[in-house]
């Protein structure tokens, strides 16, 4: 067994090939295009460059970020020049057959439940802390999914009132067009925001790290805080066996301790917090839960149709 997964990002297109170990045998990656038509294409050569690398027509994913709606069938995303176009469909059309196509976030959800940190768990939530908020959820290594597709969009639910209020913060529009979206204050970009609130100062996620003992601290007690609040909800919400951390804010040093410590004032008294871990998957997560999410498509698919075939026989 091989599978394709396509990693799909506002730079970079990057096609990897995986063998029946889901190890990477083989990998190319390519600039991404600011015109529609050469991302359809470029996308769309770099699996026929994994398709003669496996040898075979093996299924492809694609975790790319952003939404499809899935009435229209078209993509809705602010790194990618595909906005308003039938996104999936226009790939599959230049391939020739079908692919599975999924948000990136909901891909390393679904690569850390099957091969990573959710690794023999039952429940699997991820959580991406990094330009923007986004995650999804694994349960017995399937991805929960419902007729919206907007699950996992956890950056645009709203911003606790309590804590805004406490940190005197201001409202702001989120990019997806709603005010006080909780992703416009614990993403990359948020984190910067508060500094620069309560601060006056212009610094980047990283900077702020390196001196929340010191003159940032007002600043990290109340990114913690909001951070904590959502990782509270989603627990409430879920209750998952535990949550998978990724993205650029992951890399802040004792990361996982502070927000653990930050969770338990948020959460119910006495009832203990879920475990926070970072994900392992690296570079190689996102495609490779495409990859998957495409396997598994394929497998229902013969099923299906192995049974009917079933059927059909006992028929006559």
């Amino acid at each position: 067994m091989t599978a394709i997964g396509i990693d799909l990002g506002g730079t970079k297109i990057e096609a990897q090939v995986f063998d029946d170990t889901w190890s990477v045998i083989a990998r190319q990656r390519c600039d991404t295009p600011g015109n529609y038509d050469d991302l359809v294409r470029a996308t769309a050569d770099q699996i026929g460059w994994a398709t003669a690398e496996a040898g075979v027509d093996a299924p492809v994913g694609i975790g790319a970020a952003g939404l499809i709606n899935p009435r229209t069938g078209h993509a809705l995303t602010a790194n990618l020049v595909a906005t308003g176009h039938p996104f999936p469909a226009d790939i599959a059309t230049a391939v020739g057959r079908p692919i599975a196509y999924l948000n990136d976030c909901r891909a390393m959800a679904l690569s850390e439940a099957v091969f990573g940190q959710g690794k023999g768990h039952r429940t699997v939530m991820a959580l991406i802390l990094g330009t923007g908020i986004g995650g999804g959820i694994s349960v017995d290594q399937n991805l929960l999914q419902g007729p919206t597709q907007t699950g996992g969009e956890f950056g645009h639910t709203s911003a606790p009132a309590h804590l805004v209020a406490r940190y005197d913060l201001p409202i702001v529009q989120c990019g997806c067009g709603r005010m006080g979206c909780i992703e416009t204050y614990v993403a990359g970009p948020g984190l910067s925001r508060i500094a620069k609130h309560m601060t006056g100062r212009d610094l980047t996620p990283p900077e702020i790290a390196a001196l929340r003992a010191t003159t940032m601290a007002p600043v990290w007690e109340a990114w913690c805080a909001l951070t904590a609040d959502l990782l509270h909800t989603l627990t409430l919400t879920v209750d998952p066996d535990l949550i998978v951390l990724g993205g650029g804010l992951t890399h802040i040093d004792n990361l996982i301790p502070e927000l653990t410590k930050a969770a338990e004032t948020a959460q119910l008294s006495g009832f203990g917090t879920c475990p926070l871990v970072l994900a392992q998957g690296g570079e190689t997560s996102g495609a490779r839960g495409a990859a998957y999410a495409a396997w598994q498509d394929q497998k229902t698919t013969s099923g299906q149709l192995q049974m009917m075939a079933q059927r059909s026989a006992e028929d006559k």
